[in-house]
Formats: C-alpha cells, sequence, structure tokens
C-alpha cells in the first residue's frame, strides 16, 4: 500500500503526464506502475518523503529487483522512470535536490528485431490479395490493412486510428497522428492505394452508427480492435513457407530494413516511422549490415 503522501505524488505526477507532456494511455501507465513500485519499495524501507530518498535508496530498489531475475530492458526502463519523475519532484519543489542523477540500470542488450526477407514480405501480400477476391469485405480489408502496414511503416496503434479524411489520394499519402501526439504525413504506394480502394467500395456492408469515420472497421461495425490487426498478420504469415512468426510490428520493422537495403537515406526513414531520435532508426542499419552479412557468408566461395 501506498503511504498518503506518496499517493498524492503520485496522483500529481500522472496529471503532469497526461497534460504537460501529452503522453499516451499507454506510456502513461508504463511510468506509473514503474513508480508506484518505487514509491512503494521506499514505504516499505521507512523512507515517508521524497525529500528523505537518497541515491542508495534508489539503488537498492533496482538491486532487489536484478536479484529478483528482472530483465535488463525492465531494469533500465524502470531507471528512467524514476529520473523522470524526480526530475518533475525537484521542478516542483517537492523536494530540494533530485537524487537521481547518478542513477543507472545495467545496459540494456538491444536485440535486433525479427523482419521478413522481401521474398516473403510479397508472398504475404499475395496471399492477403487471392483470399480478397472472393469480394468478402472482411477481405479485402485485411487485404488494405497489412498492404498499408507494409507500405507505411505504421505501428498498429496508428493504423487503427486512422480516419477516412487522413487519406489523400492525389498525392497517395495518409496524415498519421504517432506517439507524444506528433503529426506526420506518410506516403504509400500503388497497390496500397489500389487495396485501399477496394475495401472502400466494401466497407458499406459494415458500416452502421458505431462506424463514425474510421476508415477501417471490425464485423460489427465499430472501429477494428489492435488484436484484430495481430491476428490477421499472425495467421496470414503461419502460411507464408519458413516465415518467422511477426505482429504488426515486425511489418513496420521489415518495412524500414527493406527501404534502408534499397538505398532511403537514414533520415528519411526516421521521418517515415515518425522516430524522435535517429539513434532509434539507426538499430535498422545493424539489421540490413547483419542481413548482408550472412548472404555474404552464405554466397562467396572465400566467406
Amino acid at each position: 500500500m501506498l503511504l498518503p503522501r506518496y499517493a498524492e505524488d503520485l496522483e500529481a505526477f500522472a496529471r503532469y503526464l497526461a497534460v504537460e507532456r501529452g503522453r499516451s494511455t499507454h506510456t502513461t501507465r508504463a511510468y506509473l506502475g514503474d513508480i508506484r513500485h518505487l514509491l512503494t519499495h521506499l514505504g516499505d524501507h521507512g523512507i515517508e518523503g521524497l525529500a528523505d530518498v537518497r541515491l542508495a535508496d534508489l539503488r537498492s530498489w533496482l538491486g532487489a529487483q536484478d536479484e529478483a531475475g528482472a530483465a535488463r530492458a525492465t531494469l533500465a526502463r524502470r531507471a528512467a522512470s524514476a529520473r523522470t519523475f524526480f526530475r518533475w519532484a525537484q521542478h516542483t519543489g517537492r523536494l530540494p535536490t533530485d537524487p537521481s542523477l547518478r542513477l543507472v540500470a545495467p545496459k540494456r542488450i538491444r536485440t535486433l528485431p525479427g523482419v521478413l526477407k522481401q521474398s516473403e514480405a510479397g508472398e504475404l501480400l499475395d496471399l492477403a490479395a487471392v483470399r480478397a477476391d472472393d469480394d468478402d469485405p472482411i477481405h479485402r480489408r485485411d487485404r488494405a490493412i497489412v498492404e498499408v502496414l507494409y507500405a507505411s511503416g505504421l505501428r498498429v496503434g496508428e493504423l487503427v486510428g486512422l480516419d477516412i479524411d487522413d487519406l489523400d489520394w492525389g498525392q497517395r499519402t495518409v496524415r498519421v497522428m504517432g506517439k507524444g501526439g506528433r503529426e506526420r504525413v506518410v506516403p504509400f504506394g500503388v497497390p496500397a492505394a489500389d487495396a485501399l480502394a477496394e475495401w472502400l467500395t466494401s466497407r458499406g456492408q459494415l458500416a452502421n452508427e458505431r462506424s463514425g469515420s474510421a476508415l477501417f472497421l471490425g464485423r460489427r461495425g465499430g472501429r477494428v480492435d489492435p488484436r484484430q490487426v495481430r491476428a490477421l498478420v499472425h495467421e496470414l504469415l503461419s502460411h507464408v513457407p519458413d516465415a518467422p512468426d511477426l505482429g504488426p510490428h515486425g511489418l513496420r520493422h521489415s518495412a524500414a530494413t527493406h527501404l534502408l537495403e534499397g538505398g532511403a537515406d537514414l533520415r528519411i526513414v526516421q521521418e517515415l516511422l515518425g522516430h524522435a531520435s535517429l539513434a532509434t532508426t539507426q538499430i535498422y542499419t545493424h539489421v540490413s549490415v547483419d542481413r548482408l552479412r550472412r548472404s555474404y557468408q552464405q554466397a562467396h566461395p572465400r566467406a
């Protein structure tokens, strides 16, 4: 249980994240879960106010999690959450100094994301197109979804949030509201445009008073759910021989990797994906180099 003083601090921090920082519901929930865990730890160890927290207390908190087997990624995220929280607490006058300035967690081991080969992506899209030939509105929707995911590199949350008016048919672009409320415009190609046009001719078969302006609908007429999109991608990929079992984010990784393999500039890919930092996008250069190395070792007689 949180001490009453800590509960007030947590509530104020939640308002700050949502109102001033404009964090998404998902991100806010992650921050608050981490800080609730920290404040509970502090209260359990007799520390009754933020002004009494020392760097050693924060290190003890991380150390206890490390001993319990927490993953490095979890420790890194929680350390970052703690630094954000205590920086906010100092700026709002809740404590005189920030005890988290020198708080570090074990360096996170960044694993390369799973991606499809270009041939596998082609098979996935061909499969979706063949299914859509039966004129079932759901199959036409499914084809449009995977075409847009691969063409644009959208996050699944961005995709399900699209409205019809977000499409610019003349420019073949879509307006996307990304993380942190950042808006961007993303292009899509002719195959995705054709799939979208076919889907929109069938959308009326599913639309009802719940549909509003949502671009992609579920079978009952409401906006399609992210879980439905994830299930769709997993199911389609299960029919592509030797393809890894990826979700919608795997199509995003694949789109970025294939762009770089085709010679796209890294900053263009950053803009396309909506990454705030170029460092996030640079992981795809490692993916491309890793695949190049594997191909070289398999194909070159002197490798």
